[in-house]
């Protein structure tokens, strides 16, 4: 018998059981329609992630921060030295020194005051190439060399509050600026607290940025790097931002930075790396995920096993008379698992269709659960910004879904089709 006669006869069949097909097929539905949606949601939650992840973190940016974070910060800065051999590298554009100032506050000539949870020191004209995108000046411009009076603003700095029409200050206003520093003192209080207030003049202001990652610049002021060293006495300082020219090589340049220092005595904090981390641990969560639905499509298997057993006992005369006219066994065989095959075809395409459909449902439903907290940490608050996943369709998984549904059924379909095959012609005729 050709094959287009058996899957006739078996596309025959199911009509004549149309209810039972149709819930048998509907297991298969089920089953491919959670691996669709959850695979759908999990390409749309990845590229979310990654989407973030790189807004927050420039990929060819390396920040070297002295100390070990598993064996704890150095007290331990870095000079100047360090900063040459670093720049020495092949492959780093430039790095820069960046001396944190911490917690400072600021007074206009109208004697308002505003807090600046995040000030530097850096080197302009080096830190804007770090970071060129990031200063986008609302007025003014960046300093020239030589001025160690000025300073740059954040927008959420200059403007602490929406609703406020007036800027805190603008260009070429002076202001304030109140800073502590530590200084040595004789026993028995070896270490004393002084509170300075030194003028500075607004060399610009920055537009809003707005960016998620560590370094959101809103929340921060610039000063000049030598004027801070000179504030606070020192020649070091606390971090150094090396800029690559190829972001793939940033994981070899951390490598050749940190043989440049003692074991445990800085750490790097590589994007290109934590970025790679982040989207495995999705991958892995998407892959359990998809296991769990893959359940399903088991369950409907076994529904299919159940209901195919019991119509090969239905059709135990059919099958006699059949095998009387001189069929093969392997025609029957075939026969059988051909509506396996037929329900496994149906419900695949019908199940990728639903499962794409049911996931912009499940989109919607994790999107409004899925939201960042607003509200400030201890060291800056972070730009929320709304989550919305929106599935991403991924063919190779369509394919494998569909190849997976088409498997499960001709694997628990081949016991009834087996039982079906190996029926004797002149019992089956007796059968009632």
């Amino acid at each position: 018998m050709r094959a287009s006669q058996i899957i006739a006869i078996a596309w025959e069949n199911m009509k004549q059981r149309k209810l039972r097909s149709s819930l048998t097929t509907m297991g298969v539905v089920i089953g491919i329609a959670a691996i669709i949606s959850l695979a759908t949601l999990g390409e749309g939650f990845r590229a979310e992630i990654r989407s973030r992840m790189l807004t927050g973190f420039e990929l060819d940016n390396l920040t070297v921060i002295p100390g070990s974070l598993f064996a704890g910060l150095s007290r331990e800065r870095f000079y100047d030295l360090d900063l040459q051999k670093i720049s020495k590298i092949s492959g780093v554009k430039i790095a820069t020194s960046v001396m944190q100032v911490g917690n400072v506050t600021l007074i206009n000539s109208r004697g308002e005051t505003v807090k600046a949870f995040v000030a530097v020191g850096v080197n302009f004209t080096e830190f804007i190439q770090v970071f060129p995108d990031r200063f986008v000046f609302e007025t003014g411009s960046l300093p020239a060399e030589d001025r160690n009076d000025t300073v740059i603003l954040g927008y959420k700095v200059n403007h602490p509050t929406e609703d406020s029409d007036k800027p805190f200050a603008v260009a070429g206003d002076t202001i304030t600026i109140t800073l502590g520093r530590m200084r040595e003192a004789a026993p028995p209080i070896p270490i004393r607290y002084e509170t300075l207030s030194i003028n500075f003049t607004v060399a610009g202001t920055l537009q809003r940025r707005g960016t998620p990652g560590i370094t959101n610049f809103d929340y921060w002021i610039f000063l000049p790097l030598k004027t801070t060293r000179r504030i606070f006495e020192t020649e070091q300082s606390d971090l150094i931002f090396v800029k690559v020219n190829d972001p793939e090589e940033s994981e070899r340049i951390a490598d050749e930075i940190e043989s440049l220092f003692p074991p445990f005595k800085i750490t790097i904090l590589v994007p290109l790396t934590f970025i790679r981390q982040v989207d495995n641990i999705l991958h892995l969560v998407q892959l359990f995920l998809l296991a769990i639905a893959s359940i399903s499509l088991l369950v409907a298997g076994i529904g299919i096993m159940n209901i195919m057993t019991v119509s090969v006992m239905e059709r135990t005369r059919e099958i006699g008379i059949l095998k009387a006219i001189g069929a093969k066994s392997r025609t029957v065989l075939a026969m059988f698992l051909s509506e396996a095959i037929l329900i496994g075809i149906i419900g695949g395409f019908i199940g990728i269709f639903a499962g794409y459909g049911f996931s912009y449902i499940l989109s919607y439903v994790v999107s409004s659960l899925v939201q960042p907290q607003r509200g400030g940490t201890i060291v800056q608050a972070p730009e929320t910004h709304t989550m919305m996943i929106k599935p991403a369709f991924s063919l190779e998984w369509a394919i494998i879904a569909f190849i997976f549904g088409i498997i499960v059924c001709i694997v628990f379909g081949l016991y009834p089709a087996r039982k079906a095959a190996k029926l004797n012609p002149v019992e089956a005729l007796r059968y009632e």
